[in-house]
């Protein structure tokens, strides 16, 4: 018995020497940080009836149909702008814009509109910003109203997460609104 109180006693003073150690805290978890340069923009003087800036980091394509594509291959996201010429046809346009739009409600938890208006280049338009896990986060569309219609939207090639690709897309969105803001109609 008196062996087995010996053997506790040495287990326990043994225990209590090899646990004496720093303390352990749990590390934090690590968040990704995600920083850009500060854009510089370009004019994009395209063989289309419209002209805008873009940011140069980003890569154009146009196609024969003076739809453009400007890529991000950085951030995985590409901004796709479609043109349509318009032949008495402008509500069916507007439609088909808002449309497209309002698809993505079902994930969207919300889709904020800003009336765009610059009389100065007769460009009229409307830029939305949808929050939530949507496939799409910033959308636009700008007309003259009778000869002109572009519709645009950034797309992420990757799950929708808004948490993860927030910085990329506020980067974007950013961009967006100033080819929104420098866009003109070729006469």
């Amino acid at each position: 018995m008196n062996k087995i109180v010996k053997l506790v006693c040495l287990s326990i003073s043994f225990l209590l020497l090899w646990s004496c150690k720093e303390e352990l805290l749990p590390k934090p978890n690590a968040l990704l940080r995600l920083d850009y340069q500060l854009a510089q923009y370009e004019r994009f003087d395209s063989p289309c009836a419209y002209q805008f800036d873009y940011n140069i980091d980003a890569n154009l394509k146009v196609n024969e149909k003076c739809d453009i594509t400007i890529q991000y291959p950085k951030m995985k996201a590409t901004v796709y702008l479609t043109y349509r010429k318009v032949n008495n046809n402008i509500n069916d346009l507007l439609k088909d814009a808002q449309k497209l739009t309002y698809e993505h409600v079902i994930k969207a938890d919300e889709i904020v509109e800003t009336p765009f208006i610059n009389t100065q280049n007769k460009v009229y338009g409307m830029f939305y910003q949808v929050g939530g896990n949507a496939a799409t986060n910033t959308q636009f569309y700008a007309t003259d109203s009778i000869n002109h219609f572009v519709t645009g939207s950034v797309y992420f090639y990757t799950k929708p997460n808004f948490d993860s690709i927030m910085p990329a897309a506020s980067y974007i969105k950013d961009d967006m609104k100033t080819l929104l803001e420098t866009m003109s109609w070729k006469k």
